[in-house]
């Protein structure tokens, strides 16, 4: 069922784009500022050999590194300046969200309202900073020990002085990726930081479907699997704009108000609770979760004895946990299933919303204030977490699935398009907001509405 501010957005007219000067404005802004980390995805660490570098990634290929590449848009590969991203600010808010949820005095912050929330702000920039020293001295190390052991020197200078230096250029990378973040957020379009993680998603698009392409006309890809790769990714972007906006919408009844006129009214609104309430995190985890044995090996490269029992058991979590494996997929369907409900939880609290309905004499019309509501709220959100839970598994396996059977290499997972898809759909529903906001300012104009002389 649609909202009145959907249909209110979908009577837009957009003829008036062009006069709207702001929006106009921070569009461009956006664009610009959205060009500026591109350009630094190009921009190495001081001291790497980019050329020796690029072999080194291509024998790590499929762990973890696959999905921060991915979000970077190719500046690990690289080993640019921006080469962790905005990843461990995403880290750090996750852990921050968590422990506000759990901490009984970070939760107390939380409910303080904005200044709180800048607190909690504060307190994510901070590990952010902390978790991006720590990756980036373990990327330093590991590029100088792995070339190493791969014969190929990708460090100019291997030492103390480089990693000290790298860890600088990173630290430095990501908090101006984070400050160019918060500048679109307030100055341009959209959430900033969203926006430069679809970025760099989106910008691998071209290369993938150049290779596409020319698997095509070399016959190494046949017409049929171009075409299913076409539709499954159509059918996926479908999907995923119809569940990211599906919920289902609790009647609330306030007790009855006299109005201005005299007249007794009872205010009804709706508590919206989302069919996918966890957002991108389930399959971020589990996919982390799963890809981190296979780039810990990966790393360990000849150190591993396959001949002893540790060896044999890492060769062995090799094998079974390679993308398309049946073991890998079925842990990864599992591992999203889990922190879906998991998350969910988390972040809702059926206790606190009925507790806080109770305070402001609001009912679910049927539905006893207080522990009555809080047991009714968690029994829906579990039933639609179910299917939420199952939304997430398929399009999140889909690609694995389809990876598996074609041997296509896609430049996206299912991760990769929910973020892409839902920060289409959240940046052009604010854009759809300034464009109402200054048809109501034309309305205002033209009426001419004065005050009255006296």
């Amino acid at each position: 069922m649609a909202s009145r501010a959907d249909n209110l957005a979908s009577n837009l007219n957009l003829a008036n784009f062009s006069k709207a000067t702001e929006l106009k404005n921070r569009i461009w802004f956006t664009v610009g500022a959205l060009i500026v980390f591109r350009f630094l995805s190009f921009v190495p660490l001081p001291g790497v050999n980019p050329l020796i570098l690029q072999d080194l990634y291509a024998q790590t290929r499929g762990g973890i590194l696959d999905i921060f590449n991915t979000f970077s848009g190719g500046s690990l590969e690289r080993m640019s300046l921006i080469a962790l991203g905005v990843m461990p600010y995403i880290t750090a808010s996750i852990v921050v969200q968590l422990a506000a949820s759990l901490h009984p005095s970070l939760m107390a912050l939380k409910k303080e309202g904005e200044s709180g929330r800048k607190k909690l702000n504060q307190y994510t920039r901070y590990g952010a900073v902390f978790l991006t020293v720590i990756q980036g001295w373990f990327v330093a190390s590991g590029l100088e020990a792995y070339g190493a052991q791969s014969g190929l020197q990708a460090v100019v200078n291997p030492g103390y002085m480089f990693r000290i230096g790298a860890v600088i250029s990173l630290v430095g990378g990501t908090m101006f990726l984070l400050w160019l973040g918060e500048q679109i957020t307030s100055r341009g379009i959209g959430n900033g930081v969203s926006l430069i993680i679809m970025a760099g998603i989106v910008a691998q698009f071209p290369t993938f479907t150049a290779n596409l392409f020319e698997g095509g006309r070399s016959g190494s890809i046949s017409a049929f699997t171009i075409v299913a790769l076409v539709l499954m990714i159509v059918g996926l972007i479908l999907v995923i704009s119809f569940m990211e906006r599906a919920q289902r919408r609790l009647l609330i009844q306030y007790p009855k108000r006299a109005s201005q006129r005299g007249m007794m009214q009872a205010d009804r609104s709706h508590l919206p609770l989302k069919l996918n309430t966890s957002g991108v995190i389930p399959p971020i985890f589990a996919s982390s979760l799963l890809l981190l044995p296979l780039t810990i090996t990966q790393f360990a490269g000849n150190s591993v004895d396959p001949e002893s029992t540790m060896g044999g058991i890492v060769v062995t979590m090799n094998q079974y946990l390679q993308h398309g494996q049946p073991m890998y997929m079925a842990l990864y369907a599992a591992g999203i299933i889990f922190f879906t409900f998991f998350y969910t939880a988390v972040v809702f609290n059926p206790e606190e919303t009925a507790e806080n309905l109770k305070k402001n004499g609001g009912f679910i019309p049927g539905i006893r204030p207080g522990k009555n509501t809080a047991n009714y709220l968690d029994y829906v959100l579990t039933r639609i977490t179910v299917i939420g839970a199952i939304y997430l598994t398929v399009v999140c396996v889909a690609p694995e699935f389809l990876l598996a059977e074609t041997g296509v290499r896609l430049f996206f997972g299912g991760t990769s398009l929910l973020i892409v898809v839902n920060v289409t759909v959240d940046t052009i529903t604010q854009i759809q907001s300034h464009l109402l906001a200054h048809q109501y300012g034309d309305l205002i104009k033209k009426a001419k509405l004065k005050g009255r002389l006296r």
